[in-house]
């Protein structure tokens, strides 16, 4: 196996872009803590301020996201691809790159080109539906294609020939042992070791169709004995209260960071169908109700179906989630252990916890040319 001495990874822009790669950093260092890790970002993504916490070199290049519209930025795009890779190019000389691995996000756009031309071997990282813009250009370079989930290779162009490796996830997650946990993660939050247990998230900015649905189910589910942990999002024009006196605990939080405590803490997950989540809540076997995003090209609605389609989850529209829809779908599921076991298994049966050390193999097979 050819050793691998340095490895420049590139993905930035969102969480579901930048957590698997730190979960890959962590799995290369793992095994060889000298090896030389060098991940590229741009000042504007959330890798600016998540990736330093995380005691990993993190490099600034001058990547642009692609304009969608005929206008200025649009005729400027090639100039400055052109900087970009030039400086991704001679970042890859001083750190003497032996592979370059992408998780997306147009700050690999520069990354997959610079180690295209001076023929480094390159790994693309996919587990969206459809391949964004970034992974689909560095598709014409490379075939070294590591999928996130087997569903994928099925149903989405170009992803056909890749192979499988599952997502990358934090090891914190990926080992967690929820049952083993439940009490000390209810008791970090001050919840009831016993009660029932909703935890609520959306997207990082929070998601308010979720926020007002449980929140105006908030007396309904105490009243029944079901307590929720409900990270709101860091909105600040998005109010959010919480209703006085009621007969179990709610608890909110703007954002955490100690996702498996969240885990751990839980009964039944209500949340949006990103596919970093859909990853996650199958890998630890929990059972969710997803809300995909309404717009869009849909993709969450794809995300989720491999696990709503077997019973490990339910699906419901945007449009449709209400205060009604957590008492009347939600409040008696959580009240069902038996059921709440039985689609947890199934979402396990989905869920993949190596995704990390699977890519990591892939990559040096990658990298030693097999």
């Amino acid at each position: 196996m050819t050793p691998i001495r340095s490895v420049v990874l590139a993905g930035g822009g969102t969480g579901g872009h930048i957590y698997p790669l730190l979960a890959f950093a962590d799995c290369l260092r793992r095994h060889d803590p000298s090896i030389r890790i060098t991940c590229v970002g741009t000042p504007k993504g959330l890798e600016a301020d998540i990736i330093p916490k995380h005691g990993y070199d993190l490099r600034m290049v001058p990547a642009h996201q692609l304009s969608r519209k005929i206008n200025k930025d649009l005729l400027l795009t090639l100039p400055r691809m052109a900087k970009a890779k030039k400086v991704t190019r001679e970042l890859l000389d001083e750190v003497a790159a032996d592979v370059v691995v992408g998780f997306g996000g147009y700050v690999s756009v520069p990354a997959y080109q610079a180690a295209h031309a001076r023929k480094t071997p390159m790994v693309i990282f996919e587990f969206n539906d459809p391949i964004g813009y970034a992974n689909k250009l560095a598709m014409r370079y490379s075939s070294n294609v590591a999928v996130g989930f087997a569903h994928l290779v099925k149903t989405v162009p170009g992803l056909a020939e890749g192979t499988v490796t599952g997502v990358p996830l934090r090891r914190e997650i990926s080992t967690l042992d929820r049952a083993a946990q439940r009490e000390a993660a209810r008791a970090h939050f001050g919840l009831d070791p016993y009660r029932p247990t909703l935890f609520v998230f959306g997207a990082s900015q929070g998601a308010r169709s979720i926020n007002n649905a449980v929140l105006g189910a908030a007396r309904g589910l105490t009243d029944a004995g079901i307590q929720v942990l409900h990270v709101i999002g860091a909105r600040r024009d998005d109010p959010v209260e919480v209703p006085a006196g009621l007969n179990a605990p709610y608890v909110t939080l703007p954002f955490l960071s100690e996702m498996h405590l969240g885990y751990a803490a839980a009964d039944l997950v209500l949340c949006r169908g990103g596919a970093m989540t859909v990853a996650e809540v199958s890998a630890v076997g929990l059972p969710a109700a997803y809300v995909p995003l309404p717009w869009g090209n849909k993709e969450q609605y794809r995300n989720v179906r491999p696990v709503t389609d077997i019973g490990g989850g339910l699906v419901v529209d945007d449009e449709n989630l209400s205060p009604d829809f957590v008492m009347r779908e939600l409040a008696p599921l959580l009240l069902d252990g038996d059921r709440l076991a039985r689609m947890g298994a199934v979402a396990r049966s989905v869920g993949r916890t190596d995704g990390d050390e699977a890519l990591r193999a892939f990559t040096y097979a990658a990298v030693s040319g097999r």
